[in-house]
């Protein structure tokens, strides 16, 4: 017999695929669903959050693919929603290493945010670039504050926060608190942090003010 009459055959007649290629198949499927990960510190706060970024984009611009520190004593914010994203470099980028030019974050977007102390530094190879603000008597502030991060950690408050929220569905953080339809999502009213630290691979707002700006080279970052 030929190894046609060997294929076993479906009810309504076709034939069913060749089964040597079922593994592979299978694994170009998986290289292409979202990855799925569980968001650090802050959010244990809240319970195990894991999220499923399917399609998702953070930002709408190529990152350098290079990290950067960000940390505050205080954060204090109005309006929260946080999704997973896909951050993504630009083409060639020479940081890209073995990821694809892509990254991994949890996006968190915050309607109105205040910070104590800010600082933020990225490292250079030999030296770091910092810059702080808000360490007098005023403080740091944003509106529509959109960080991408893969570490957040702090002591985190949050008030009539809801978790497991399709991230396409969230309306508290305003038109840019929405994420991508069928992700794992968590919103709430307010949000509190103390001991803020993150390692961000982007960062928007609509306007961010910085009393007392300071910016320069150190030997060490924040």
């Amino acid at each position: 017999m030929t190894s046609a009459e060997h294929t076993p055959e479906r009810p309504d007649g076709a034939t069913a695929p060749d089964v040597q290629d079922a593994p592979a198949r299978r694994g170009r499927v998986r290289a292409r669903r979202a990855a799925v990960m569980a968001v650090p510190a802050t959010l244990a706060a809240a319970g195990l959050a894991i999220l499923t970024a399917e399609g998702a984009l953070g930002v709408q611009f190529a990152i350098s693919g290079m990290p950067f520190t960000v940390t505050a004593t205080e954060l204090n914010g109005t309006g929260f929603a946080q999704f997973g994203g896909l951050d993504e470099m630009a083409e060639g980028s020479p940081n890209a290493g073995d990821t694809g030019g892509q990254v991994l974050v949890v996006t968190s977007v915050i309607k109105n945010a205040t910070l104590s102390k800010l600082c933020q530094s990225v490292d250079l190879g030999g030296t770091n670039l910092v810059i702080r603000a808000g360490e007098g008597a005023q403080k740091v502030s944003a509106s529509d504050l959109t960080t991408d991060s893969t570490e957040l950690t702090g002591d985190a408050a949050f008030n009539n926060i809801e978790i497991g929220n399709d991230a396409s569905t969230l309306n508290k953080a305003g038109p840019k608190g929405r994420g991508p339809k069928g992700v794992f999502s968590q919103q709430s009213d307010t949000v509190h942090i103390a001991n803020l630290r993150q390692t961000n691979y982007a960062t928007t707002a609509g306007v961010f003010k910085l009393p007392g700006l300071k910016l320069g080279f150190s030997g060490s970052g924040c």
